[in-house]
């Protein structure tokens, strides 16, 4: 609806015995002569003058990352779609991602301008027991969703991992050659191979270990490291392996900034790394851990061989160098993460 300027009595008088001619001129006169400004601004509406808000789709929304994914998008107000499966509650939709073609019609009537592709199976000793299972998550699942999200113009956000290195000769940069040590790292670097077939135009994110708002003890590699020191017998834990853990909301951040600028910037793509700036063991974890929640760690002990289970890399630090020349990244000490993350499964000891 378009408004219009009230005019009192008198000049609405006066306006009459102006000539129809002279009329628009004088709409932007002062009384004594000068020319004056037009004030488009206070007297007339913008009609339709609503920002239609971007739009992102997030799987596995109810993960560890994808719940802070979705609540940094939510933040930044993004329309967020989060999906789900086994867990889904709320404003989240319940989708198997195994139905290709329910996927499909998701992606086609939501209209997402980005997707942030969370979902995976994540534990290392589970795909190492059932690869085929994993796979068809890590890979199939994904390559799909990078040609739906390709019939749909959305950027699409993979979320990778650093177990695509064999940890012997890092600082990895993204033009290194992955070589995985376990079926874990292979199907993830399986699913940015099909990705990146299908999608050229995908971004591929590579992360390290994450903790962060932890909805149990044990849902994250770090927060499990809480059961040691609630043993009361002395216990080995590993000092071999170096890792460099992540809060999820740094994720969450970074994600969004890579959406963000890619929405503006269609050179935003291919691959980038982003970790935590402290390398640690799990021992060297335990120590603060114990230290920020006031836990005794005197009988935690290190163990410097390596690891049982799956083959774990010994180290696969990421250059994060290709995110900071775009003035993307973000780091909480983790001491830092863990007081405020972990706290609450003390206090319900």
């Amino acid at each position: 609806m378009i408004g219009h300027c009230s005019l009192d009595g008198a000049d609405l008088q006066a306006r009459k015995k102006i000539p129809e001619y002279a009329r628009n001129n004088l709409r932007h006169q002062s009384p004594t002569g000068p020319p004056r400004k037009k004030k488009y601004a206070t007297c007339y509406k913008k009609k339709n003058s609503k920002i239609m808000a971007r739009k992102v789709m997030i799987t596995g929304a109810t993960g560890l990352l994808g719940r802070s994914v979705y609540a940094e998008f939510k933040k930044k107000n993004w329309e967020v779609l989060g999906l789900a499966f086994s867990r889904a509650t709320g404003d989240l939709v319940k989708l198997d991602l195994n139905d290709s073609n329910a996927v499909r019609e998701t992606i086609q009537r939501f209209k997402p301008h980005a997707i942030v592709h969370c979902a995976a199976e994540r534990s290392p000793d589970k795909v190492e027991k059932d690869y085929e299972a994993s796979r068809k998550l890590n890979v199939e699942c994904s390559k799909n969703l990078a040609q739906f999200a390709l019939e749909a113009g959305a950027v699409l956000i993979y979320i990778s991992t650093d177990y695509v290195f064999d940890g012997t000769t890092p600082p990895y940069t993204e033009n290194d050659v992955p070589n995985p040590l376990n079926q874990y790292g292979i199907s993830k670097y399986e699913g940015e191979e099909a990705i990146l077939d299908v999608y050229k135009e995908s971004i591929i994110l590579r992360i390290p270990v994450l903790y962060g708002d932890e909805e149990y003890l044990g849902e994250s590699a770090v927060s499990s490291l809480i059961k040691n020191l609630l043993s009361d017998k002395p216990v080995k834990v590993s000092n071999y392996e170096i890792r460099f853990p992540s809060h999820t909301e740094d994720i969450a951040a970074i994600c969004f900034g890579l959406a963000e600028k890619r929405m503006k910037d269609p050179s935003i793509k291919h691959v980038y790394h982003w970790a935590g700036q402290e390398a640690l063991t799990k021992y060297d974890m335990v120590k603060i851990i114990g230290e920020q929640l006031k836990l005794s760690s005197e009988h935690v002990l290190p163990d410097d061989t390596p690891s049982t289970g799956a083959p774990r890399p010994k180290n696969t630090q990421l250059s994060c160098d290709k995110l900071k020349r775009i003035n993307i990244g973000q780091h909480t000490k983790f001491s830092e993460g863990v007081a405020k993350s972990f706290a609450k499964f003390v206090q319900s000891c």
